[in-house]
């Protein structure tokens, strides 16, 4: 078709439209989430495309697809592929009839996530095909054929990308998008599908005979690769091979792990020639203990000798110091990199205007000596504001907040969650805690999108992945039809009415549900949403500081007097905040 420069994510959803692909579930994750995005908005392909309430549910969609015959993608990050572990495990017993790849994006160095979790070691537990690609072209040619493998094999089949795959830019060679279309079907099988113990037994040992078919095929297709080059070698995996390949002299074999399961053979064959093996891969050290299992006279290095890092990402600085470490000298060094002297921190922080800041602040003021268990989203940056105390994973804060009202501790309880964080995984908290006799406040961030991740729809939107018009949900019906009698929803841009709300929330026992609502800044804007901004009248500004207390990234200070910059959103809470009424509409004076 063309070489076109994409984002790893754009050659990936690319390569869905070329394998004919006829289903798409996912929820959204970083680095996960533009692949959906693009699949959702193109126009080549007609195909179902839909944002499910959460990974699990989006497995379950996408395998009932396959099930039916069609190909069907679902996605998601690696700590999501969590949530959708039970019917992982599962599928791999009953198998599938059309394709069907499930991506789970890993993050090294946990750039947007709670941790560095290998997705290597769920295909190994689960027993499943793994593709873990090394480029932006491999991963759009893995992704193209991982369909095919799917229905060769008739497993599903892992896709792993990590955040430098799904979020670099690279030429792609793309081919043409596909015309087949394949009729859906589901043909009733009980023995395939109905997961009985009398099944189950049958279906385990049918998976245990795939295996080493499906490990010499990994090699016939190439995924897994070697260059015998003299008496040493470097075993990598992902894209540490780049690095590899930066800093590798002429003189050293190289393998490069793309697939999983590695065939023993193989890499038995490749390990035997050398005298001296490192293995360079990032997380977790799943290829070096394969290479340790068939290694007899080889000495072998990595991550359990120390010479390469179990955590973080990698680099080719990182890589060279692995090979001065094995004794091996790389072709080039990397001096370390000195920070530019000056340069003030900047950490993440809520926009301008974004209505978790005035609720948060309320929070404050109200249950000073409160515990704030919190949740996974933009509002987890409230820990800067100091209301947040625990963060875990998602709908966690519900849970966390009930077991720590239920364990004794006397100090108010005021859980929160985002509005899609809520539908993922925190209505059955809720259910939980009323049903237990919790006392404790849950506060639903409710900003009408999934901001996070790049501003996708969810049930409370309104609107679907393909943008048709949903029945949207209410907030306030779930949460009475949970158990909890006290639900009340209040605007966190009247500062006076969300204090209030919080007082009386504080004089109730057992579960109390607040929903701050209010549309996300970003979203308000990009609809045609306008509010008239604020300004500081310096004649009555004392600098007291009061308003550079609530943290908004529009409010700065010249010498003692505060003022309102360009960011401002016109949420107008500053003004209820200070004490000398200094910030006004702007021309008021």
């Amino acid at each position: 078709m063309a070489i076109r420069y994409l984002l790893g994510n754009e050659g990936i959803a690319h390569a869905c439209l070329e394998a004919n692909i006829d289903f798409a579930s996912g929820y959204p994750g970083t680095p996960s989430s533009e692949v959906i995005d693009i699949l959702r908005v193109q126009k080549e392909r007609p195909f179902t495309v839909e944002w499910s309430t959460n990974e699990k549910v989006a497995f379950e969609n996408a395998l009932a697809a396959a099930w039916c015959g069609v190909r069907a993608l679902c996605t998601m990050k690696h700590v999501g592929l969590n949530v959708a572990a039970d019917p992982l495990m599962t599928s791999a017993y009953t198998g599938v009839t059309g394709g069907f790849v499930v991506l789970s994006a890993d993050d090294p160095f946990a750039h947007s996530s709670q941790n560095e979790q290998d997705t290597r070691r769920y295909a190994h537990f689960a027993r499943l095909p793994c593709l873990d690609p090394a480029s932006v072209q491999e991963a759009h040619d893995m992704m193209r054929d991982a369909f095919a493998l799917s229905e060769e094999f008739g497993l599903p089949v892992i896709f792993r990308p990590t955040t430098r795959i799904c979020h670099s830019k690279s030429d792609v060679d793309l081919g043409e998008v596909g015309t087949e279309y394949r009729t859906a079907a589901f043909q009733r099988d009980p023995k395939q599908y109905v997961v009985i113990p009398a099944h189950t037994r049958v279906l385990h040992k049918v998976l245990n005979e795939k295996q080493p078919a499906l490990k010499r095929r990994l090699v016939e297709l190439g995924y897994n690769r070697h260059i015998i080059r003299g008496k040493t070698a470097v075993i990598t995996s992902g894209v540490s091979a780049a690095y590899v390949q930066e800093v590798l002299p002429d003189d050293v074999s190289l393998a490069v792990v793309g697939a999983y399961p590695i065939d023993e053979e193989w890499l038995t064959d490749f390990v035997d020639r050398h005298e001296k093996v490192l293995v360079v891969e990032e997380l977790d050290p799943v290829v070096e203990e394969a290479v340790r299992q068939v290694a007899t006279k080889t000495e072998v290095f990595g991550k359990m000798t120390g010479t390469v890092p179990y955590e973080g990402e990698f680099t080719p600085a990182i890589v060279a110091a692995a090979l001065q470490k094995a004794g091996m000298t790389p072709t080039a060094a990397f001096p370390p990199a000195a920070p530019v002297p000056g340069v003030p921190p900047r950490p993440p922080i809520l926009c301008a205007g974004c209505m978790h800041r005035p609720t948060f602040y309320a929070m404050r003021k109200v249950f000073r000596d409160g515990i704030f268990p919190s949740d996974i989203g933009c509002y987890t940056l409230g820990l800067q504001l100091g209301a947040v105390d625990t963060t875990i994973c998602m709908g966690a804060s519900i849970t966390v907040g009930s077991g720590i009202a239920r364990s004794g501790e006397e100090r108010p309880v005021v859980s929160t969650i985002g509005d899609s964080t809520f539908l993922h995984t925190g209505i059955p908290g809720l259910l939980n805690a009323v049903y237990n006799g919790a006392d404790m406040i849950v506060v639903i961030l409710d900003n009408r999108i999934t901001a996070m991740t790049g501003h996708q729809p969810n049930p409370n939107t309104g609107l679907t992945a393909t943008g048709e018009e949903s029945t949207p949900i209410s907030l306030d019906a779930i949460c009475r039809s949970c158990g909890v009698s006290w639900v009340e929803t209040v605007d966190p841009y009247d500062l006076p009415v969300l204090l209030d709300t919080f007082r009386k929330a504080k004089e109730r026992r057992g579960v109390r549900v607040v929903i701050a609502k209010q549309p996300c800044v970003i979203t308000a804007r990009k609809s045609g949403i306008k509010r008239k901004a604020y300004a500081v009248d310096p004649e009555r500004c004392t600098g007291c500081g009061a308003c550079r207390s609530f943290g908004c990234p529009a409010i700065a200070f010249v010498g003692k007097t505060a003022t309102i910059t360009e960011l401002c959103a016109g949420c107008g809470v500053c003004a209820d905040i200070c004490p000398s009424g200094a910030i006004i509409l702007e021309g008021r004076r």
